[in-house]
């Protein structure tokens, strides 16, 4: 059986009734989900919403990557593009 995964739109919608106090079977029937794989969704939380997923501050931005790939092109050192970057040479590597 293939596995049907929820929308970031669906997986809000589904917090959004629970809060609201609606039943499994109700928000079930409002999504075409069968109430199973809800309570599979809900219950790893104990059925209270998880925080918003960060990404870590030591993790390389998108802007970093690009200036990264750009000293590469341009021929720069793995330390001098680290220390424009004030990061460690060995996350450039």
């Amino acid at each position: 059986m293939k596995q049907k995964y929820y929308t970031a739109a669906e997986r809000a919608e589904v917090w959004e009734r629970w809060k609201r106090g609606e039943g499994l079977i109700e928000i079930g029937r409002a999504l075409g989900r069968r109430h199973s794989s809800l309570f599979e969704r809900l219950m790893p939380t104990g059925g209270i919403r998880p925080p918003p997923p960060r990404r870590s501050a030591r993790s390389l931005t998108l802007a970093e990557r690009e200036e990264i790939s750009r000293g590469v092109v341009a021929g720069r050192s793995t330390r001098s593009i680290a220390r424009a970057l004030a990061r460690s040479p060995s996350t450039i590597m």
